[in-house]
């Protein structure tokens, strides 16, 4: 990569950014003037002493805005509430339903653009948002069929980041008793199905993105997509070149139930019928076999993890680094939102590897910063992002280096300190689109997040 470019042609930048450190993929350079014009990096000069007049200074590591690939925005409501008592993952289930259950458009807009300026307050500038409630809580569809969907569109848009919108098939409750049956859905999610795949892609292909919003698609598991209908899930998203996500062996009981209605794992289910591909990522990918593996690896299916959910939820701790050997791309989500840090969901990969396998170093903090922007970007449909390089959209974040978790450490260690030190916390800068939506810690577009979440959340308990 060349550390000093210019921007094509006579037109001058419409702003500069003053870097006093930035990392650019393979090292921390200190010095760095980014221009920027039209939302994208127009030039990237190093050796800039001082900042040039006129340039908005940030100080500390300013890294490629993060990707944040996987969430259920409305999740954020049940963040502490669960952690009373204790319980399993269906335990988990039947409280999330109920929160489900008391969403419409408007409070499910107010909810996620709160949820939406927290991440950009973490640093996340792309968000791939995992949307199964469609309809009325009685499965009937709103007048306009999208209207929960566009709700999170323009909740992304009013809190200043982008969105990947993966419109997912939910159509059923689970396995059948016998082979190719499924069970219908329950109650809790007559508003997640379309009764059919055939059904939902007509829905879906309502749907309209923008400037910040991709429209992509997701099988929700294969549990609650019939095998018959999962091609149909897949061609709609080949057709469009869209991304295609799917929950996938985040539970062993999910895995036996698959064995047993169709004598395959939910990995080879999905390979029969069209589904892996570089466009495709597997959320958890936790409980898989060594041939499950290989069909990621060889077919370059991406894996998301998403540690801090999986450990919230006891899940289990997948087997990343076997799976990027075998050739799959990693990236991270913060899914259910316990916590929403993607400074935590990377260090958590390497440290729950290491308990794993009582061995250190798995991941360097150059491999976990990619997994954080990179990969996760391209997962996200937006392969040209994740870098600070000329073309690149103007999407940036800036990590403080002097508070008390990273003060300390030379600036050559500021990717060490920013993965395995920082929090969200420490995150000072956010911009997307060359637009500074977070300044010295604060929101630019929603004066206070707090208390819009305080407010979106507790209206649902009313």
């Amino acid at each position: 990569m060349p550390l000093t470019t210019e921007p094509e042609g006579p037109r001058p930048p419409t702003a500069t950014y003053w870097l006093s450190h930035a990392w650019l993929g393979t090292h921390v350079e200190p010095g760095v003037a980014l221009d920027v014009s039209g939302g994208t990096v127009a030039g990237v000069r190093t050796g800039v002493a001082t900042p040039p007049p006129g340039a908005t200074v940030l100080r500390g590591l300013t890294l490629p805005g993060l990707a944040n690939t996987h969430s259920h925005a409305f999740h954020r409501a049940l963040r502490s509430t669960v952690q009373v008592g204790s319980g399993t993952f269906w335990t988990w289930r039947e409280t999330m339903y109920q929160v489900a259950s008391r969403l419409n458009p408007d409070s499910y807009h107010d909810l996620a653009r709160a949820v939406y300026a927290e991440m950009a307050l973490a640093g996340i500038t792309a968000v791939g948002e995992f949307h199964y409630l469609h309809h009325a809580p009685d499965g009937t569809p709103y007048a306009d069929p999208n209207a929960m969907g566009e709700a999170l569109i323009a909740a992304a848009g009013e809190a200043g980041i982008r969105i990947t919108l993966l419109d997912t098939a939910y159509l059923a409750a689970g396995f059948g008793t016998r082979p190719g049956q499924y069970q219908e859905p329950d109650p809790h999610q007559l508003r997640f199905s379309d009764t059919t795949a055939d059904a939902w892609a007509e829905r879906a292909s309502l749907l309209k993105g923008g400037d910040h919003a991709l429209i992509g698609a997701a099988i929700h598991s294969v549990r609650a997509v019939p095998a018959a209908q999962l091609a149909t899930v897949a061609a709609w998203a080949e057709e469009r070149q869209a991304p295609l996500h799917v929950h996938l062996s985040e539970q062993i009981a999910e895995n036996r139930a698959c064995l047993l209605a169709h004598g395959r794992t939910p990995t080879r289910l999905l390979a029969d019928h069209g589904v892996l591909g570089a466009r495709t990522t597997g959320i958890h990918n936790t409980h898989l076999t060594g041939g499950d593996i290989t069909l990621l690896g060889s077919s370059g299916t991406g894996t998301c993890m998403c540690p801090t959910t999986e450990r919230d939820l006891a899940d289990g701790i997948g087997p990343a680094s076997a799976l990027q050997r075998a050739g799959s791309p990693l990236s991270l989500g913060s899914d259910s939102h316990a916590v929403i840090d993607l400074f935590e969901e990377a260090r958590a990969m390497e440290l729950d590897e290491r308990l794993r396998t009582r061995t250190r170093g798995h991941w360097t903090a150059a491999a976990l910063l990619r997994a954080a922007t990179v990969d996760g970007h391209r997962a996200l449909g937006r392969p040209e992002a994740g870098v600070l390089e000329t073309g690149a959209p103007a999407d940036l974040t800036t990590v403080a280096l002097d508070s008390v978790r990273t003060a300390g450490p030379p600036p050559r260690l500021a990717a060490e300190v920013a993965v395995f030190a920082a929090s969200a916390a420490d995150v000072r800068h956010t911009v997307v689109a060359g637009r500074h939506i977070v300044r010295d810690g604060r929101h630019t577009l929603i004066e206070d997040v707090p208390e819009a979440l305080a407010s979106a959340i507790s209206a649902l308990r009313r």
